[in-house]
């Protein structure tokens, strides 16, 4: 059957669809790229000295804000600067979901998720920053409260609420086939992590799971971003 020319144009728009937004893959590569930078070069700058747990000493923390202030200032900078591509990649992969047909409250659940999971990371960035000010950093009892609400924001706060974003594109991407089944499982298992580092808040002992959500987190993201279609694929029976 040839091909009219109606057919050719309907099928280049399909390939060039302006309302798709840009593709969650890339957002969800920059959104990491920009968050563990802000990691290396903060602890390069340090001289490497690791940025301080909230759970150590008053001594190690304020001397570390006080002879550090570049190295603070870079890793609020590029944290603040991460929340920029989750959000749209938020924004981005809720707006596909409803295209795919999604409208259960996974799509939903992925944008509200995503977008306060930014907001707190913003926030986080930004109390970092302001912990590379002289005139603050000399303060150790400002610096260490300021230091609680910088953990607060962008540890439990924020994973909690990736885990949502996570498990906002999981439960539709497997229930509606829209991702590998492998990969949709794993980003439940994720998610379920991610909601239990709330914990955190109740005790120490649960701290390794931060960064086990954080960054597997982060690599279901870029996965799932790249598999996730812009189309479902529909079959004749």
């Amino acid at each position: 059957m040839t091909a009219t020319p109606d057919t050719l144009t309907s099928q280049a728009r399909s390939r060039r669809d302006p309302q798709a937004g840009p593709p969650p893959g890339i957002l969800a590569v920059v959104f990491t790229a920009l968050f563990l930078a802000g990691l290396v070069l903060g602890t390069l700058l340090a001289g490497g000295d690791p940025f301080p747990s909230p759970f150590g000493t008053t001594d190690t923390v304020t001397s570390y804000f006080r002879d550090h202030t570049g190295a603070v200032q870079v890793s609020g900078t590029l944290q603040f600067a991460a929340s920029v591509p989750l959000a749209i990649y938020a924004a981005t992969v809720s707006a596909r979901l409803h295209k795919l047909g999604i409208r259960a409250p996974g799509a939903t659940i992925a944008l509200t998720g995503g977008v306060l999971a930014s907001a707190f990371l913003a926030c986080s960035g930004l109390v970092t920053w302001v912990l590379s000010r002289p005139e603050v950093a000399g303060r150790a009892e400002t610096a260490r409260a300021l230091q609680y609400l910088a953990f607060g924001l962008g540890g439990p706060a924020h994973v909690v609420l990736l885990g949502l974003l996570i498990a906002g594109m999981a439960v539709p991407g497997l229930l509606a086939g829209l991702l590998p089944r492998a990969l949709a499982l794993a980003g439940l298992a994720i998610a379920a992590v991610a909601e239990l580092s709330t914990l955190v808040l109740l005790t120490e002992a649960t701290a390794p799971l931060l960064p086990v959500a954080r960054f597997a987190g982060l690599l279901w993201l870029i996965a799932a971003g790249f598999l996730l279609p812009r189309r479902r694929v529909r079959t004749e029976g």
